[in-house]
């Protein structure tokens, strides 16, 4: 028989502790002893245990209409309908974007959770987004309202003390929470720098990313201090700081790539162009800044497989969407990136791995295209193209050895081609696809022997070698097995010292018996003007030279990296982050 609803409140030692929530549901009382300040109250009536399951059921119909009521504002807010394996840094990660998160509790099997923020008021702004905006964890809808409860309290068996899991998820809430707080206030626009670029990322890349946490409105690139750097806007400050401490920290690939946010002082940015460095996505139909490209747009033509080279460019496969696409919860270790970030962009969007953990999840096949990122291939796999065209080049100046030196900042050129018939254009082979790209990201439009090269994928394979008696002019070379490739080495620490043309060198390998003006010299015999020069201070065989430009180091670069400054040293040169 069904208990009276005059019954005296439970009290905070009661094992009935948001008893009404889970009957609201019509969820069955479980073995969960859970502890509350105050009873279980709804429109002024209190809830008692129920004695058996078809009462529990009554109890539940009868209380069911007040679920379209989310109740008074309270700083402890109810989940619902959340997946049986979602774990405690997941419901945590709710709640950060609207403030202090104080404790949390997951009713493991009954598709409930309870997240208590620091004040009613980042409660309440949590509640009211929201509603607006379906909530999501592992591509299921959850529902966000108020509890009627007012403070989250637990006995010894459902402790955060007791649970690492919960101590772990509301820890690292709290740090990241410290973090904002050194840095300028809540922003829509976020300043992105990426550290350690070994693998290229474009802005097709960092929409993916960044789109998987809200809508992105606009993209815009640059390098900035020898670094790769973005500027990237969200319609509201919520989904940014979601987008900032989600973020920020992460590896997009294993290991390297990491992601720098902060705020930026910008309010909105002003994109005039959609190409491969900024993007309006509100304003597809800008131009690309390139009259050539624009003008053919213009007049028109056969109709092509897509409209435009850049209005769909952000749904072109990529490592990280092949790698999402692979599995709903993750990506393997194998499958290069590094970045498990939580789904909040909509129904349809692809539920994704956890927050808070680098951890891969087991039982994922990663893609292809996800290995090859990474420089592994699978058996049977039809090899990526590995061959970059070069245009634009100074026929005077250009050579095989010029192209392999420069080029071999980049990675492993495996032959080189000087096309007989038209001298400024030349065939580079990379070793390994991602090379490729990382050539084209840091050496396109790059000045050059007082020209303005241009480099893009070839449409060839490999780079054929002549065949015997054939005339060459040595415009071909094979450099397959040349004691000069820098990352012949797996996981070589050089792939960590990979940065942009810069009038800034970093020198190594320099014997004690030479000095600072034996170096100087030999780059002014060089043709390059010295501005500067500084030992490193803790390794005298490590070495930066500054020179008058971008154009002169690339110069310089050719000409020294190799150059034999002893009977047995011979200089090893790259382009530093570093300025003197």
């Amino acid at each position: 028989m069904k208990r009276p609803f005059n019954n005296p409140p439970a009290t905070s030692s009661s094992p009935v502790y948001y008893q009404q929530e889970e009957e609201m549901h019509e969820l069955q009382r479980g073995s969960d002893e859970l502890l509350s300040q105050t009873g279980a109250v709804s429109n002024g009536s209190v809830m008692s245990p129920a004695p058996n399951h078809a009462d529990n059921n009554n109890d539940a119909k009868k209380v069911k209409l007040d679920t379209k009521n989310p109740g008074a504002p309270s700083r402890v807010i109810h989940i619902r309908n959340i997946p049986n394996e979602v774990t405690e840094a997941e419901i945590v990660h709710l709640g950060i974007p609207f403030g202090k998160v104080t404790n949390v509790l997951v009713l493991k099997g009954k598709n409930q959770a309870f997240l208590e923020m620091s004040d009613e008021v980042c409660a309440t702004t949590m509640v009211n987004y929201f509603t607006n905006c379906t909530a999501q964890l592992r591509g299921r809808a959850v529902y966000v309202q108020f509890s009627n409860h007012k403070e989250l309290k637990t006995d010894q068996t459902h402790s955060n003390a007791q649970n690492p899991s919960a101590q772990a998820a509301l820890q690292a809430a709290q740090a990241l929470v410290n973090q904002t707080d050194t840095q300028g206030g809540p922003n829509t626009v976020l300043r992105v720098i990426v550290e350690h670029m070994i693998y290229p990322v474009t802005l097709d890349v960092l929409y993916q990313i960044f789109s998987r946490v809200g809508k992105v409105l606009k993209i815009v690139t640059f390098t900035k201090n020898n670094t790769f750097q973005a500027l990237i806007q969200y319609p509201d400050v919520v989904t940014a700081q979601a987008a900032k401490m989600t973020l920020d920290g992460q590896n997009i690939y294993n290991a390297c790539c990491t992601l720098r946010i902060e705020y930026s002082k910008l309010s909105n940015l002003n994109v005039k162009y959609n190409n491969d460095k900024s993007r309006d996505y509100t304003n597809p139909n800008l131009p690309t800044g390139d009259p050539a490209l624009d003008s053919a747009l213009a007049i028109g033509g056969p109709p092509g497989v897509l409209a435009s080279p850049f209005a769909a460019m952000h749904g072109l496969s990529s490592p990280l969407t092949a790698a999402y696409g692979a599995s709903p919860a993750g990506v393997s270790s194998l499958s290069a990136p590094n970045l498990n970030l939580p789904n909040r962009t909509g129904e349809n969007a692809t539920p994704t791995g956890m927050p808070f953990t680098g951890m891969p999840l087991a039982g994922v096949t990663p893609t292809a295209a996800a290995l090859g990122a990474a420089g592994i291939r699978l058996p049977g796999q039809p090899s990526p193209n590995c061959v970059l065209l070069v245009s634009n080049l100074n026929e005077e100046m250009v050579t095989p050895d010029a192209l392999f030196t420069l080029f071999g900042v980049y990675g492993d050129v495996q032959r080189v081609k000087i096309l007989f018939n038209k001298k400024d254009n030349a065939l580079v082979q990379m070793s390994e696809p991602h090379q490729t790209q990382l050539a084209i990201s840091h050496l396109d439009k790059m000045k050059t022997w007082g020209k303005q090269i241009r480099v893009t994928l070839s449409k060839h394979q490999t780079v054929q070698l002549p065949k015997e008696g054939q005339p060459d002019a040595g415009l071909t070379k094979d450099y397959s097995n040349s004691p000069l490739h820098r990352f012949k080495k797996p996981g070589s620490k050089n792939y960590q010292n990979i940065y942009p043309p810069s009038a800034t060198l970093h020198l190594s390998n320099i014997p004690p018996t030479v000095d600072e003006e034996q170096i100087k010299d030999a780059f002014t015999q060089a043709g390059a003007i010295v501005k500067a020069f500084k030992f490193f201070p803790k390794d005298r065989k490590m070495a930066l030279i500054q020179l008058g430009s971008v154009e002169e180091a690339i110069a310089a670069l050719i000409k020294m990296h190799n150059f034999q400054l002893s009977d047995s040293s011979h200089l090893r040169v790259s382009f530093s982050k570093s300025t003197i």
